[in-house]
């Protein structure tokens, strides 16, 4: 996500409106539906009844135990009345807000992007043809995604905003949605599997009636994927040791054994050292305990923010007793940035997983991607 970055997270006026809009999610009343096939995702589901769409979305945010209800409508379309839902949209959407840099790729990728008129901190995005538009200036700035400019919004009229929070109880866009303009919560970045994260393509084709359009585009990544690590299994008998992370003030932080990070390096043939732990997020260690399991690993990837040798040694001395230093085996993300300096691997790359995966083959198993250039993981200055 390209809001935050390694070790530093982001916690995400109008008078209320009384709206009874947060009723229990209920539409059994509804006709039967087409159902959207979502093979990877865990975190939305959509039905198609025909005079209109039932969107939801669960677990937004760490620990939410709510799944919220969207009603989208069409012009002219009246569905029945006795639906309950959190927010009422009208669909396709015709202008958006959102507030991840992740929400761009499925945009671009729909050929939708001309709807978005307005996200927090430009600067962030990297994309040349977001930021093209944004030269145009056929995009607002909406200062901060934690005090985005209720005023400057409103007078977008978007049909809708997909929101993006850590918490559950976000005061920004409860103020957005009383003021009258329906929230849509977006949960891609808690996908713990790669593919899940990819998946939410199929999210922005239900609110723009593009689903085929999605489906087609995510077979690609899914194919691209599954043909990437083939290779593993048809060809690589030894696979290298595998460290990553970094310290932030004496503590190393570095992917849990059941992380999205963790599963790409399984399936790139990498034996990452810390594979058997639990954690699906982050593991939160010691140097001394790191050092004394990791010292003799064969490869470093994604040591934080850090660009060169000379910075990772400038921050601590400890990094240069590994062997993947001494080697210079240490491949990171963060040194293919956008014309503002905004991270791209931040932006593109829960959106295309394929891509984050023969970058790791080509790191660990070079020979099987011989002219292949790396998207994101270059190896540090």
């Amino acid at each position: 996500m390209q809001k935050i970055l390694p070790f530093l997270l982001l916690i995400f006026l109008i008078s209320c409106k009384e709206e009874n809009k947060s009723k229990p999610p209920n539409s059994a009343s509804s006709p039967k539906g087409d159902t959207l096939q979502v093979e990877f995702a865990k975190g939305f589901s959509a039905v198609d009844y025909g005079t209109h769409k039932i969107l939801k979305v669960s677990n937004p945010f760490p620990e939410s135990d709510k799944t919220y209800t969207y009603l989208l409508t069409r012009s002219g379309e009246k569905p029945p009345k006795d639906i309950d839902y959190d927010e009422r949209v009208n669909i396709p959407i015709e202008k958006i807000v959102v507030t991840s840099t992740t929400h761009i790729p499925s945009l671009e990728s729909l050929e939708v992007e001309n709807t978005l008129v307005g996200f927090p901190d430009l600067d962030y995005i990297s994309s040349p043809k977001t930021r093209q538009r944004i030269e145009e200036d056929k995009i607002a700035d909406l200062d901060q995604n934690e005090n985005i400019n209720l005023e400057v919004l409103l007078s977008l009229q978007p049909d809708a905003v997909i929101g993006f929070s850590m918490k559950e109880n976000n005061k920004v866009y409860s103020n957005i949605s009383n003021a009258g303009t329906p929230v849509i919560f977006n949960g891609d970045w808690n996908e713990e599997n790669p593919m899940g994260k990819a998946e939410w393509i199929k999210f922005f084709g239900v609110m723009y009636d593009k689903e085929a359009e999605a489906e087609k585009h995510f077979e690609t990544i899914k194919e691209n994927y599954e043909s990437a690590k083939a290779l593993i299994s048809q060809e690589v008998e030894e696979k290298p040791t595998v460290l990553s992370g970094a310290m932030y003030q004496d503590v190393w932080y570095l992917p849990g054994g059941k992380s999205w990070m963790a599963q790409f390096i399984a399936d790139a043939g990498g034996n990452y050292l810390y594979k058997n732990t639990d954690e699906t997020g982050s593991l939160s260690l010691s140097f001394e305990s790191v050092f004394d399991k990791a010292r003799d690993a064969e490869i470093w990837i994604a040591p934080s923010g850090f660009t060169s040798f000379e910075q990772m040694k400038e921050d601590s001395k400890h990094y240069t007793e590994f062997e993947a230093f001494k080697n210079k085996q240490l491949y990171g993300y963060t040194a293919t940035k956008g014309e503002t300096g905004g991270v791209l691997y931040f932006e593109l790359a829960p959106n295309r997983p394929d891509l984050v995966l023969k970058d790791l083959i080509k790191i660990f198993h070079p020979e099987l991607l011989a002219d292949y250039e790396n998207t994101f993981f270059k190896a540090l200055e």
